[in-house]
């Protein structure tokens, strides 16, 4: 075991404590009644960067939840590394369906189940475990950067990079907030879908109607808002929005069976869309409804409902505007009004897709550090989901090396039911990190 290695070791129980203590803090951003806890997360996590050594720890803000900011200042003639991950989580979903509670972290079969213990808490972690392996003196400079609006579409990020441009500034952003190829085999990150997404309100009523009396002349809004949502698909499944782009996958394998048992497609349920499997997770769109507001099935009435209510997704492919997409969504939205129903399109979070250059020396140090960490070279991969800083750091700073990392696998069910983290793979993310700073300190 080399000295690294054995370092990263010894922290790894501090560091794993931190890690429960952070998902037991319930930062669910998109929910006002825990306003507090995402508040408490923030001092939280500035608490544990003073405690593994940092020299300055502060609040950034810029008119949304506060930004946790750390800083080791570069030795003479040393690159700078920004290292990014937020402290935010997603809603839990429904509490019963948790095999242990949502923030009482649980360890089962080398994983541990928190929200957040995967995304991005464990991101959070291997920053501290490599931190703390160099006791307070990196080889490099380092400047932390953990935000807290990440899972809402990190809305006041603009003004955050606008303010507090000197702060933010680095040679290399690492953001360990994607997922690995598989347990035990990690990714670099090359390809990153774009995200808009609104509310949609029909309505075709001034007030409920007796649905015995006025039903088959009256349509009601219930049912003129799913054809509505039918219109975003065509029959097999693409996304039928006119104006939206996409582009041809890698060639890498996504086996089938592999995709079933990630997912847990009930039996008889078919795949849906055209092209690769890969095309259809990474480069072309997707869309999805979220939520419908309505009257719940507890309340129904023989009544035609006037009104309802619909949150819509749409992932975009690498490429896409974002305002251009937003305008096709809304302009799709009320061209496919349903009978003549009133469609009024409310718009929500908005974020750039990503492709990234892995070339130059700042990336073959990154891919050394894996390799050596994991035992297997990194796998060059897509991912479908949206990280918004990703394209807003290659944007502002074109000449510096951009490195979307992972400590999350295709197991952890990010956002979703039972979320966790490999801890075997924690371990080796930390050592790769780790590894990665020592390189580029060379």
């Amino acid at each position: 075991m080399s000295n690294l290695a054995w370092a990263v070791e010894r922290v790894l129980p501090e560091t794993i404590a931190d890690l429960i203590e952070l998902v037991s803090i319930p930062s669910v951003s998109s929910q006002e009644e825990h306003d507090g806890d995402v508040l408490a997360a923030a001092d939280h996590v500035a608490g544990l960067l003073t405690r593994a050594g940092c020299p300055e720890v502060r609040m950034l803000e810029a008119g949304g939840k506060p930004a946790v900011y750390g800083h080791y200042p570069a030795p003479e003639g040393k690159p700078t590394i920004l290292l990014y991950a937020h402290y935010d989580v997603q809603p839990t979903g429904d509490p019963a369906a948790w095999t242990s509670p949502a923030f009482v972290p649980s360890e089962r079969d080398g994983r541990m189940y928190a929200r957040g213990a995967a995304d991005d808490k464990g991101g959070i972690a291997i920053h501290l475990a490599a931190l703390r392996v160099f006791n307070g003196e990196p080889p490099v400079g380092v400047k932390l950067f953990i935000e807290g609006e990440e899972e809402i579409g990190s809305p006041s990020m603009p003004a955050l990079l606008d303010a507090y441009a000197d702060e933010l500034t680095a040679d290399v952003y690492v953001i360990a907030d994607s997922v690995n190829w598989a347990v035990g085999e990690p990714s670099l990150t090359t390809t990153l879908r774009g995200v808009v997404d609104a509310v949609v309100h029909v309505d075709t009523l001034k007030t409920g109607l007796h649905s015995g009396q006025f039903g088959g002349v009256v349509p009601d809004a219930l049912t003129s808002l799913c054809r509505l949502m039918a219109t975003l698909h065509d029959d097999r499944g693409n996304v039928a929005i006119e104006g939206l782009v996409q582009g041809p996958g890698p060639d890498l394998d996504y086996p089938m069976d592999r995709l079933q048992r990630e997912t847990g497609l009930l039996e008889g349920v078919e795949l849906i869309g055209d092209g690769s499997v890969v095309e259809r997770l990474w480069t072309k769109p997707a869309a999805s409804v979220l939520a419908i507001d309505t009257t719940r099935i507890a309340d129904a009435s023989n009544t035609l409902i006037p009104s309802a209510s619909a949150k819509v997704s749409i992932r975009l492919a690498p490429g896409q505007d974002p305002a251009a997409a937003e305008e096709a969504l809304h302009r799709h939205l009320k061209a496919h009004a349903p009978w003549g129903a009133t469609v009024r399109v409310e718009p929500g979070q908005r974020g750039g897709s990503s492709a990234i250059e892995l070339s130059g020396p700042h990336a073959q140090a990154a891919r050394d550090a894996f390799t050596e960490a994991f035992g297997v070279a990194p796998v060059d991969m897509g991912c479908g989901g949206s990280i918004p800083i990703v394209a807003e750091f290659a944007e502002r700073h074109p000449q510096a090396t951009v490195l979307v990392t992972a400590v999350t696998d295709p197991d952890s069910r990010m956002h979703g039911i039972d979320e966790s983290v490999d801890l075997a793979d924690l371990a080796k993310a930390a050592l790769a990190e780790t590894l990665l700073l020592e390189y580029l300190g060379r």
